[in-house]
């Protein structure tokens, strides 16, 4: 009994050594520190888009070890457990003398359907043919991912540099402006040069307003897939 018991240890530790290595699952590297954009990425795979995907993957994984382990269902064991079986001399019968042992005490099956081989052989097959499908769904959905926060953040600092020198560009018209109105109230030009620094202002005004809400909505996008606020991140990687 206990020589058959390692033999099926045995047995079962040597195809759970079989499933593919987790090597194959992609981990980010965090044992160096990451410049903004890798950081960005790490957070974005945090996304629970990301984590169905990989649960599917290590799930995948674990159906090639339920197919390999098919073998062990054609064993099996049985025993007589009973307070005879446990402890026969304590029972005495009526006359006097001991309960006899219950025999057979456990029973071993082996049961060999005849398609056993060649169905286990497929079944692993197949499962390993899944295990490699949601591998590659796992890859893709990474570059998708990897993409997608990049752009989104490149389209971020576009937005936040076009925002400074906007700035620039309207603070110019406002001193123009209130040079203007220093030189009519001293009758150096005319209304009309006045109004139209005036003009030139609001124009230029307007268009902060606008790079400043497209530097609104691209924060917005970053930070709907990384789940932090993007001044946290550059504030943690300075």
């Amino acid at each position: 009994m206990r020589y058959f018991l390692l033999a099926l240890l045995f047995i079962s530790e040597s195809i759970c050594a079989q499933t593919p290595a987790s090597k194959y699952l992609f981990r980010p590297d965090s044992t160096r520190m990451p410049d903004i954009r890798e950081r960005l990425v790490q957070l974005a795979l945090q996304n629970p888009s990301y984590e169905i995907v990989d649960h599917a993957s290590l799930a995948a994984g674990y159906q090639v070890k339920t197919a390999k382990s098919a073998y062990l269902s054609l064993f099996s064991a049985q025993g007589n457990i009973n307070e005879f079986t446990i402890n026969p001399h304590a029972f005495t019968t009526a006359t006097g003398g001991y309960v006899p042992t219950i025999y057979p005490r456990y029973n071993f099956s082996l049961a060999v359907p005849f398609d056993i081989f060649t169905r286990t052989k497929n079944n692993v097959k197949a499962a390993k043919e899944n295990y490699y499908i949601s591998l590659a769904t796992k890859n893709e959905k990474f570059r998708e991912i990897k993409a997608d926060i990049l752009t989104k953040y490149e389209n971020y600092l576009l937005a936040k540099q076009l925002v400074e020198f906007q700035g620039k560009l309207t603070q110019g018209e406002y001193s123009s402006l209130k040079r203007a109105e220093s030189d009519f109230a001293e009758n150096l030009i005319k209304l009309d040069d006045v109004e139209k620094a005036q003009k030139s202002y609001i124009t230029e005004q307007v268009k902060s307003l606008t790079l400043q809400r497209d530097l609104n909505l691209a924060k917005i996008e970053i930070e709907k897939v990384i789940g932090v606020k993007i001044e946290d991140v550059e504030r943690g990687l300075k």
